[in-house]
């Protein structure tokens, strides 16, 4: 894998943007939802801090080819 081992700012973002507007458009929710109300974003970022997203993020890198890793590989920044 060329990069860093670990999901950066950016993507964390994206998934978290993407899979909540999945969740607010109607999508199955993966994790238990404690409380009545939680946000989609609240949902989304605990779907992702749990690991069970089947996402896999593409890099680009310099030379215009791009890299897909699973998101199961990558670790979160702390």
């Amino acid at each position: 894998m060329i990069g860093p081992p670990k999901l950066t700012r950016f993507e964390k973002a994206r998934i978290v943007g993407a899979r909540a507007l999945q969740i607010s458009m109607g999508a199955p929710i993966l994790v238990e939802v404690s409380g009545g109300s939680s946000s989609p974003i609240d949902i989304a970022l605990k779907e992702l801090e749990a690991s069970i997203l089947p996402i896999t993020i593409r890099r680009t890198l310099p030379d215009s080819t791009y890299q897909d890793i699973p998101l199961k590989w990558l670790r979160e920044e702390e």
